[in-house]
C-alpha cells in the first residue's frame, strides 16, 4: 500500500466526527494503559506484600512495578504506530497518555501500603482494585459498548488470574 492510499484511509477513519477521534485518540490508549497498569503491577505487589509482610516494601515494589510499566506502556504505544494508516493520532501524545494511565492504575492499589498494618493495607488495596476493575468495566461499556456484565466478568476474570498469581508465588516463597 502506498503512503496516499494510507493517509485516504485515515482521514476516512477521523472523518467520522471528533467522537471517534477521541475515542481513537485518547480512551483507547488510557484504557489500554488503565488495564495494563491496574493488573499488571498486582502479582509484583501481592506477591511482596504476602512473601514479605512488610507493606512499605509492597509499595516500593508497587510503586517500580508502576513507573516501570508506565515507562514500558509509553514506548510500546508509542512506537507501535506513527498514526498515519490508523488515524491514531500523535505517537507522542498516545504514548503519553498510555504510559500515564499504566502509571496511575498501578500506584492506585500500592499507595495503601503506605499504611504500616498489613492487614489494613491489604484490605484497601483489594478495594481500590475493585473500583479500578469497575472503572475499566464502565469505561468499556461507555466508549466501546461492551455490555456491563460480560465487561465485568472479562475484567474481574484477568484481574483474579494476576491476583491469583501473585498470592500464589508470595506465599510460596515467603521468608
Amino acid at each position: 500500500m502506498s503512503n496516499t492510499q494510507g493517509l485516504e484511509r485515515a482521514e476516512g477513519v477521523t472523518s467520522r466526527g471528533d467522537s471517534h477521534s477521541f475515542i481513537l485518540q485518547v480512551v483507547q490508549p488510557g484504557l489500554a494503559g488503565l488495564m495494563d497498569g491496574s493488573v499488571s503491577t498486582l502479582a509484583p505487589l501481592f506477591a511482596t506484600a504476602f512473601a514479605t509482610g512488610k507493606p512499605h516494601t509492597a509499595f516500593l515494589v508497587g510503586l517500580a512495578a508502576a513507573v516501570g510499566a508506565g515507562i514500558s506502556m509509553a514506548f510500546s504505544e508509542g512506537l507501535s504506530d506513527d498514526g498515519i494508516l490508523t488515524g491514531r493520532g500523535s505517537p507522542f501524545w498516545r504514548g503519553g497518555i498510555t504510559g500515564l494511565m499504566t502509571m496511575l492504575g498501578g500506584v492506585g492499589h500500592a499507595l495503601p501500603f503506605l499504611i504500616a498494618n498489613l492487614h489494613v493495607a491489604l484490605t484497601l488495596a483489594y478495594l481500590v482494585v475493585g473500583v479500578e476493575l469497575i472503572a475499566i468495566a464502565l469505561i468499556r461499556n461507555r466508549y466501546f459498548g461492551t455490555r456491563m456484565w460480560l465487561s465485568m466478568v472479562q475484567v474481574v476474570f484477568g484481574g483474579a488470574l494476576v491476583f491469583v498469581a501473585g498470592v500464589f508465588i508470595g506465599t510460596r516463597g515467603g521468608g
